[in-house]
């Protein structure tokens, strides 16, 4: 098996590189930001008490150290790829690619459940509606089929819609900053610095149990290695502005975990799927934002759901191409020009995650998310191995390099996070074994027919791949 980097008489990018280093940061940021600050702080908190900043302090650092392997990456192959062509370029081994490739599609299909979930809980506060959780599961599903429909029509990805959509997401994490330093003489600090854990478990592990959980919300830096090709220079604004990405989002999820824990008591976050909103109920109980924030929410959420459902039904669509899965999973609307069969299958998965997790869990937005972060969390270990093995392929360019020590490291938190030694919820595993398993289900007897036929398996470069086929 081969990748064809080179040779294809395709050296010039069809995508068109509008992107500056302004421009890439409102990406980067807005992509980061989003379901799992507003839907998990509370699940956070129930783990550690009130010292729920701690694990979105871990996690932020986790993931400040896979983002300089990536960065490594990204500016050695400034190709729209991500961690299936690092993995492929570094191993070669077509089982591995295909694990790796189909881990990040069932990523989006799972955090878009959560966004589903999470909308679904906010549209509930915001209408004042006591919904149990079978309505809440088909609100969520009624959203999934909306978010389809969108997606089947063809939604075109603008730099200037991404900003505004970045803009609404930040208004909500403001707002509850904001509240947070209006309502300061009333907060308990002394909260913040407070561990209550499970009994069954210490301060250490209900720290890194956390911590696998508050990891979904620092997820989505990795995907702007996917606009590589449309950004200028990207070997030299790509280091600054990730890093500057990460940071940004590091400080306001710390502040906004700080004054959660402060101005509600542990166990009210925990127990709502809203926790932003009773914080904000709390610190501005004069003001009508608790009336907004819910809006606010579901705005973003909505965002984050459909980002994730485009992105795993292209994936699935380039790996059908590719002759990976069947190639029933690559047919194309002949109007709308969007993947048509990729889409409703993606869908299908969603819907039966939602239903499935809704009746198997107590708390399906902890689920559903947690699996996110188990299965980003597995991709980045191998993201940090690959950029040591890679360190052999010379490339002519200048591009950012990481030290060894902090690739090792990267890996290591990764791989322990991954383990059921964190103190992960075995339900996780559970969901992400399932979704796996459909994928080699898939692959299993196409891999083998064309080993059979001694056919050569190809993971297709991504300037090999006619740019007309979806929009």
């Amino acid at each position: 098996m081969s990748v064809d980097t080179a040779g294809s008489g395709q050296q010039d990018t069809t995508l068109r590189r509008v992107m500056g280093p302004k421009l890439l940061l409102l990406f980067i940021v807005g992509d980061i930001l989003g379901t799992g600050v507003y839907a998990l702080t509370g699940q956070v908190a129930a783990e550690v008490g009130g010292a729920a900043w701690l694990p979105f302090l871990v996690a932020f650092i986790v993931a400040t150290l896979t983002a300089f392997s990536y960065l490594e990456l990204v500016t050695k192959y400034p190709q729209a790829a991500g961690a299936a062509l690092y993995v492929h370029k570094a191993f070669g081994v077509h089982f591995f690619t295909f694990i790796v490739a189909f881990a990040v599609m069932c990523s989006g299909i799972t955090s878009a459940s959560t966004a589903s979930r999470a909308f679904a809980a906010n549209l509930a506060t915001g209408i004042e509606w006591e919904a149990s959780n079978t309505q809440i599961m088909l609100i969520a599903l009624a959203f999934m089929t909306l978010v389809m429909a969108i997606n089947l029509r063809g939604v075109s990805e603008s730099v200037k819609a991404n900003v505004v959509l970045t803009l609404v997401e930040l208004s909500g994490l403001l707002i509850v900053i904001l509240i947070g330093f209006y309502a300061i003489g009333d907060a308990d600090f002394s909260r913040a610095v407070a561990f209550d854990t499970p009994d069954d478990k210490n301060v250490f592990l209900a720290v890194t149990t956390a911590t696998s959980l508050a990891f979904f919300a620092m997820v989505g830096f990795e995907d702007s290695v996917n606009m590589a090709e449309e950004c200028h220079e990207p070997a030299k604004i790509f280091p600054k502005m990730m890093l500057t990405g990460l940071g940004i989002t590091g400080v306001i999820y710390i502040l906004v975990s700080i004054f959660a824990v402060a101005l509600v008591p542990v166990g009210e976050l925990a127990a709502s799927d809203t926790p932003l909103v009773e914080v904000v109920k709390a610190g501005a109980p004069d003001f009508p934002m608790d009336k907004i924030l819910p809006f606010i929410s579901m705005f973003a959420v909505a965002n984050s759901a459909l980002i994730n459902m485009m992105m795993a039904s292209r994936l699935l669509y380039g790996m059908s191409r590719q002759g990976v899965l069947p190639k029933s999973l690559s047919k194309v609307h002949q109007k709308n020009r969007t993947p048509w069969a990729a889409i409703l299958f993606t869908t299908a998965l969603s819907y039966g995650l939602i239903a499935y997790v809704s009746n198997a869990s107590d708390d399906a937005i902890a689920v559903l998310g947690g699996t996110t972060a188990l299965l980003l969390l597995g991709v980045f270990a191998v993201v940090n191995v690959a950029v040591l093995v890679l360190r052999y392929d010379r490339v002519e360019h200048d591009h950012f390099r990481t030290r060894t020590m902090i690739a090792v490291l990267g890996a290591i938190t990764c791989l322990y996070l991954v383990t059921p030694l964190s103190g992960r919820d075995g339900e996780q595993y559970e969901v992400a074994g399932i979704l796996l398993g459909i994928g080699l289900v898939l692959s299993v007897p196409i891999y083998l027919h064309r080993r059979s036929q001694g056919e050569d398996l190809e993971i297709t470069d991504p300037d090999d791949i006619p740019p007309h086929d979806i929009p």
